[in-house]
């Protein structure tokens, strides 16, 4: 048990790294090259509608119903839209012009694109993917201690999702700050907001966690992560391109993680 315990948690370090990769390989990109922020911008909205509809959502559903029946379905879709209304709500909290210390009023796109907007972008994505690393962790975590061999597939299939989420907060806040250090370290928080819950989740829940719990955790995450996509995302993905290129990452994003999705 002890042995399943380290290696639980090497695990969903290791996943929650990669996050932290993405967010090194956005800040190896030419940050004058717009092209390149709205090609990565609507890479991280395929990857986040995608698996929002295509992974989290049935998964959620499946889970729901095998313990509410069809109550089950309703159970999910609430969760769904559920985090739609919370996203909309933390949106209306935020300022429309922020102004934390980190930020560099002198750096901005060279698209019209406020530093302001981006910077609010990538925080708030931030925000969202740490949210949605929590039960990934805890997922991880709780897989690997009941069979090894299932956590490292877990591990390898989460980390290959959170490459390109780093590269979603990176991005914005790379252009925005214009600190690639600090858009980085970010990205690497967001990231470690997995292994870190993961362990404080399990200590926390593990007389009381369900498997619809979960659930219903994963299709609040989901609301999320599409409110994002459409709202935050690709308008910016837009604004940084040529009407093209958003829709280029959109479908690279959507086929990558399908074809991980597919081969894990």
């Amino acid at each position: 048990m002890e042995g399943n315990i380290i290696l639980a948690f090497s695990l969903t370090l290791l996943a929650g790294l990669s996050t932290g990769l993405g967010g090194a390989l956005a800040l190896v990109l030419d940050r004058k090259n717009t092209k390149i922020l709205s090609v990565g911008l609507g890479f991280s909205a395929g990857v986040m509608i995608y698996v929002s509809f295509m992974e989290l959502m049935p998964q959620a559903q499946h889970t729901l119903v095998n313990h509410l029946g069809d109550a089950g379905k309703w159970t999910a879709i609430a969760g769904f839209f559920g985090g739609i209304a919370l996203s909309m709500l933390l949106d209306k909290l935020v300022p429309d012009k922020l102004s934390y210390h980190e930020l560099d009023a002198k750096s901005t796109c060279q698209t019209g694109t406020s530093s302001n907007s981006l910077s609010r972008m990538g925080y708030f994505t931030a925000f969202a993917i740490a949210l949605h690393n929590f039960p990934e962790g805890l997922a991880t975590f709780i897989g690997t201690m009941e069979d090894p061999k299932l956590g490292v597939s877990l591990a390898i299939a989460i980390a290959i999702h959170n490459i390109p989420e780093g590269m979603a907060i990176a991005l914005p806040l790379c252009h925005a700050l214009g600190n690639s250090t600090k858009a980085f370290g970010y990205a690497l928080l967001s990231g470690l907001a997995e292994p870190i819950g993961a362990v404080a989740g399990y200590l926390l829940l593990r007389t009381f966690i369900s498997d619809e719990l979960m659930a219903i955790t994963f299709s609040v995450v989901a609301g999320i992560m599409v409110y994002i996509s459409l709202d935050e995302l690709l308008p910016m993905a837009r604004e940084s391109g040529n009407g093209h290129t958003e829709m280029l990452g959109l479908v690279i994003g959507m086929l990558v993680m399908a074809i991980s999705l597919l081969l894990f």
